[in-house]
């Protein structure tokens, strides 16, 4: 048997890439056509080829689209290959298209759904393969289907929240920086060849001013290329030393405003995410276990290894949680009151709704802090530039109004 790359057109006119094992291309087509779909081209399988498959992004809609139409075609009683076929057809995403295309092959073959889904975990994470794990092992496919829908949505404006907190202050930087550049540049070393000329004696905020100028023409290339050159120098050094991120994801959650928004943002996704699977059925470990995944940040990441192993010693979850001593106890006292009353998990839903509105509530007076202090940065520049140029020139007017 071979494993070749095809290109193939579905019923509703729609491009399919994948791969599939056939013995040559008769067999190839033969395979297809049972797919409803007709070859174009083939190839023998490459290692290129989950490079080429992956092609163009697969964006959270995209996602959620997906899950609505497994939900609803699932609801109407279509089986699962079936529905896969539909929604092959009927997706607008290249990408994602040629997924589903590799989905409906894999189950086809035999496979289970969170099983094909594994071969893609930059598509479907772990949380997405356990919840679909635990409808198929429930046989509600359904439910596990409308709560990963829910998680998705909830994912985006959790998304959205940090981009906010970003974009804006960022934008603002790189436009202060652009115009400081720019003045100093080419708008200072014009004005200075003018103080050349008129032969005075410069203050020294001038000469400060003028040295700063020349830096700037003789090594302009630094401003860019120096910070993305410490940025790519710090992601290799926590891809490569654990202890270096473990470091860096310290001091982090300790910046006196960025880290208490930042810790507060994995809290909410953790325990938005343990509540959608202890919902599903699983149990605290495989929920702790799905929670964890979705912290990126190691020291938090470790903390939540340490909690779940005192869990699994048959401590509380509350106590273990506030045991790490990285959990605030609001969340340990809301975690405890919901496992002595038996509501766990709405218990999390509010603790996650709760860090919302308080990161919604951070970014937007992060905002209002950051703004005015970039500002004042570039009327601070303005000023010395003003200053600098000026100063010289009235006090030669001055000199001059003398004699």
């Amino acid at each position: 048997m071979e494993r070749f790359n095809y290109k193939a057109i579905s019923a509703k006119g729609r491009i399919v890439r994948g791969v599939l094992q056939a013995t040559d291309d008769k067999d190839l087509y033969h395979i297809l056509r049972k797919q409803g779909l007709e070859l174009v081209d083939a190839k023998k399988h490459g290692s290129g080829f989950r490079l080429g498959l992956m092609k163009g992004r697969v964006h959270t809609r995209d996602l959620i689209q997906f899950f609505v139409q497994l939900e609803q075609l699932q609801g109407a009683g279509v089986s699962l290959l079936d529905s896969l076929d539909n929604i092959r057809d009927a997706m607008e995403a290249p990408a994602l298209r040629d997924i589903t295309a590799e989905l409906h092959r894999e189950v086809s073959s035999g496979k289970t759904l969170s099983e094909a889904m594994a071969d893609y975990p930059k598509v479907f994470g772990h949380v997405f393969r356990s919840l679909i794990q635990a409808g198929e092992e429930t046989g509600n496919m359904q439910d596990s289907y409308r709560r990963l829908i829910n998680h998705l949505k909830w994912s985006d404006a959790m998304r959205s929240r940090v981009k906010k907190a970003v974009r804006y202050p960022a934008i603002l930087l790189i436009v202060i920086v652009a115009v400081v550049a720019l003045m100093m540049g080419y708008v200072v070393p014009q004005i200075v060849s003018f103080l050349n000329d008129i032969k005075i004696d410069l203050p020294p905020l001038t000469v400060a001013l003028i040295a700063t100028s020349e830096w700037f023409k003789e090594y302009w290339w630094a401003v860019p290329v120096v910070p993305a050159t410490l940025w790519g120098l710090l992601k290799t050094l926590r891809a490569l030393s654990e202890g270096f991120t473990y470091r860096t994801d310290s001091l982090l959650l300790r910046l006196p405003l960025f880290g208490r928004m930042l810790r507060k943002i994995y809290l909410a996704r953790f325990a938005h995410t343990f509540a959608v699977m202890f919902l599903s059925g699983m149990d605290i470990l495989r929920c702790l276990d799905a929670a964890r995944r979705t912290v990126p940040n190691l020291v938090l990441k470790e903390a939540l290894e340490r909690a779940r192993e005192q869990v699994g010693e048959g401590n509380s979850l509350a106590l273990s949680l506030g045991a790490t001593g990285e959990f605030p106890s609001l969340v340990t006292l809301m975690v405890q009151n919901g496992e002595e009353t038996g509501n766990l998990p709405p218990v999390l839903e509010q603790v996650a709704e709760f860090y919302e509105h308080d990161v919604d509530n951070q970014v937007d007076a992060m905002i209002q802090m950051i703004e005015p202090a970039l500002t004042l940065v570039l009327g601070g520049t303005v000023l010395w530039i003003a200053a600098g140029v000026f100063g010289p020139i009235y006090n030669s007017f001055e000199t001059i109004g003398q004699m």
